[in-house]
């Protein structure tokens, strides 16, 4: 199971590892979804196995609360679920709430004890075993029918699971694309049919930071994923018309894209020659985890971000320090969050409380 944030980029570390040894032309690759795990896990099971989970990692308490009071209002939100529909009032008797954290890990805990045997199966047998909540990726160097009547045997596990594989040399995972290439392991961004060039508008009333950071994150993907320098430059170039039709200036693209780089240590523009040894120094930095947040010692101050609000972070902070330096008020953190403006769109929807 992949405890990472960054699950297909996880991935492609995890297959470069196993594809220098184990990949041979016959290498197949196989994703399988499982169907509707959300609403088909067993509510009391699903409990269940948050407590075994608990008890595995050997935990007593989580934040303050003991298991026991965990188990118990888990099993209150996983059985007092209502919605209406109609104008009828409905009670949900199987899985859960769409949507809520603890659906997502109620079923993430029933999947990694459904899945222990297939696991072991895989490994055992020199493959490479990966989920991500309820997609799954397997390589082994099997024949595909092999393959398929495993997966037939795995259907007969649990009544409450159902997987639904696609099996083949070209495959894939969330937003990444694996392919065997005679032998080769080939990687690149996948964008589903659907996919549209429309990112945040550098028109629009969002801090500069905000709009900076997705040629930036999206540059940085593209590195992780694609394997080829070709497949690089192709990539790099569709990001860059999705980022001129969104209104970003090409200075602001040259220069994040350029702070990839800078950020790795990487003092050269990327070349066929240097492409290959400059993505690997980017795939072995270690990611940088978010910090956890002391709420006992932080403070949130939230404003509506407009343009003339610019300078506001800064001035806050100036003043905070000057006026609060000496002060034991000063141990606590002030965390500043923007608000969007006002506009059309929020006026003319309406959610319903």
């Amino acid at each position: 199971m992949a405890a990472s944030s960054h699950p297909p980029f996880e991935l492609v570390k995890q297959l470069q590892q196993w594809s220098t040894v184990n990949m041979c032309q016959d290498t197949i690759f196989c994703t399988i979804d499982v169907t509707d795990l959300y609403t088909m896990v067993p509510q009391i099971e699903g409990v269940l196995s948050l407590k075994k989970m608990l008890d595995q990692l050997k935990l007593k308490q989580v934040g303050g609360l003991k298991v026991e009071t965990i188990i118990r209002l888990s099993r209150l939100v996983m059985t007092n679920n209502y919605f209406s529909y109609n104008g009828q009032f409905y009670h949900q008797v199987r899985g859960g709430a769409m949507g809520s954290p603890l659906t997502l890990t109620i079923s993430n805990c029933y999947m990694y004890f459904f899945e222990r045997q297939i696991v072991n199966q895989i490994r055992n047998s020199g493959g490479l075993y990966f989920r991500y909540i309820d997609d799954i990726f397997i390589t082994i160097n099997w024949p595909a029918r092999h393959l398929l009547k495993q997966i037939e045997r795995w259907n007969n596990f649990d009544e409450n699971i159902n997987l639904s594989a696609n099996i083949g040399s070209t495959v894939n995972f969330l937003d990444l694309s694996i392919e065997n290439q005679d032998g080769q392991l080939f990687t690149t961004v996948y964008q589903k049919p659907s996919y549209e060039p429309y990112y945040l508008a550098f028109n629009s009333i969002h801090p500069l930071h905000m709009k900076k950071n997705i040629p930036f994150a999206m540059l940085l993907r593209a590195i992780r994923y694609c394997s080829t320098f070709q497949s690089y430059l192709n990539e790099r170039e569709k990001l860059r018309m999705a980022l001129l039709l969104n209104k970003y200036p090409n200075k602001i693209i040259d220069e994040q894209f350029d702070n990839v780089l800078v950020k790795f240590g990487i003092n050269e523009p990327l070349t066929s020659i240097n492409y290959n040894r400059s993505r690997q120094k980017i795939i072995d930095s270690p990611i940088k985890e978010k910090l956890s947040v002391n709420y006992d010692k932080s403070i949130f101050v939230h404003f509506t971000y407009c343009s003339s609000m610019k300078t506001f972070p800064i001035k806050f902070h100036a003043l905070w320090d000057k006026y609060f330096d000496k002060s034991p008020i000063n141990e606590v953190i002030p965390i500043l969050g923007t608000r969007n403006v006002d506009n059309l769109q929020r006026r003319l929807i309406h959610t319903k409380s």
